[in-house]
């Protein structure tokens, strides 16, 4: 079975910060070879957030896991000659830190084309190169809060608190970028043209949520040109899942031991339910449209399922969904998400020696294959000389030439 990777054979120089790193970490569980570019100081990613597993935050663990890590003062001009070399060798430049460092050191995207011809440039921020905030520094959680995504919550003492909820823009910014880096480089291979790009997490964050905003653009038109479903009598929702609050047969509901949540919006599953449970009363007496009706407001319903819903446990109703063909869904929680059956079946952990800590692997199945798993995230310049000697072919005496320069700590 192949366990090479789709991206064997292409190199990354990854000059990056703190969670922007996940962006070259999606072209490790590709295949890729990929270099971190570390001043010696480090990437202080290393101690940031929690859970600290061994001395270094999960973060790090996750994000820089399989990568090579290098140090380069690249204040230094000897530092800057190897960082040129390097690059004559990559097939990807990434700058994920704040717009525009690599220029100031002389690295912009003309001066990348004049070592590599056909290199692919990406650079992610927070908030992107160009707009008032382009230079605001920031953190996670701040690309959802600007764009919507995230609000906050009282506490019962009247305090402003930060819900319990997936973070998107720092999640999706990456995932967007190894994607464009991706297109780039079939290009690349093709035609021998360069790329620069830049992905901002917080545009991310924003197209992440791309049907409640452009809804919410959409009811600026006329109630004539611009109506809700017809199973709502053309009557408009608030966007997105808002609309959902007065659902009933799209809703959750309690189960015997827990939640389960019922989608049974179309005609046919709502009346494969019915016949299931044995109440062909309940589908005569609300038949509902054909697509798209959740008996907005149907308290009488609601109260009916309520308790229909109370008879069996989570999972008996998921069998009951797969035996009926009725939408039914599981609801877990990210910590009991690991214990439910489809998780165990899609899903493969790395191993605590192979990683450091136990993590899922890139939630893609090839036939034949299996993606490469990943080594340990570097310690700080943990393959410096490695590189200057396997990439750039230095013998040791001009290693430590290197060395005494300063150049690489």
């Amino acid at each position: 079975m192949t366990t090479q990777g789709f991206l064997s054979g292409i190199r990354v120089i990854d000059c990056s910060l703190l969670g922007p790193a996940a962006l070259a970490g999606h072209m490790v569980d590709f295949g890729a070879e990929v270099i971190k570019i570390e001043s010696p100081a480090g990437d202080y990613g290393r101690q940031m957030t929690w859970p600290i597993v061994e001395g270094e935050s999960l973060l790090h663990h996750h994000i820089n896991r399989g990568k090579k890590s290098v140090v380069l003062d690249l204040k230094n001009d000897e530092g800057k000659r190897i960082f040129a070399e390097l690059i004559k060798t990559a097939d990807v430049v990434i700058e994920a830190m704040r717009p525009g460092f690599l220029n100031k050191i002389g690295f912009g995207f003309e001066k990348l084309k004049e070592l590599n011809s056909r290199i692919v440039f990406c650079s992610i921020s927070g908030y992107g190169a160009t707009g008032p905030y382009r230079n605001l520094p920031s953190h996670g959680i701040a690309y959802d809060t600007w764009s919507g995504v995230l609000a906050p919550v009282t506490d019962e003492l009247g305090f402003e608190r930060i819900p319990n909820q997936a973070n998107v823009g720092i999640v999706a910014g990456p995932a967007f970028g190894a994607m464009a880096i991706l297109a780039a480089l079939v290009r690349a291979r093709t035609t021998g043209e360069a790329a620069a790009m830049e992905v901002a997490q917080s545009d991310a964050s924003a197209y992440f949520d791309w049907y409640r905003i452009e809804t919410y653009k959409a009811y600026e038109r006329p109630q004539s040109e611009v109506t809700g479903n017809p199973s709502d009598n053309f009557e408009r929702r608030e966007p997105g899942l808002a609309g959902m609050w007065p659902g009933v047969r799209y809703q959750f509901y309690k189960s015997k031991n827990g939640h389960i949540l019922f989608m049974a919006s179309e005609q046919a599953f709502w009346k494969n339910f019915c016949n299931g449970i044995g109440r062909m009363d309940l589908f005569e007496k609300w038949p509902g449209a054909t697509y798209g009706d959740h008996a907005r407001g149907n308290l009488e319903m609601q109260a009916e399922l309520k308790t229909i819903f109370l008879t069996k446990t989570t999972e008996e109703w998921i069998d009951f969904g797969n035996e009926h063909n009725t939408t039914l869904a599981a609801v877990n929680t990210p910590k009991t998400v690991v214990n439910d059956p489809q998780f165990k079946d899609r899903f493969t952990w790395t191993t605590k020696e192979q990683t450091g800590s136990e993590m899922m692997l890139f939630p893609l199945h090839v036939d034949g294959e299996e993606l490469p798993v990943p080594s340990r995230a570097p310690t700080c310049g943990q393959h410096t000389e490695e590189v200057l000697r396997d990439v750039l072919g230095m013998d040791a005496s001009a290693i430590a030439k290197v060395r005494e320069s300063g150049a690489i700590g």
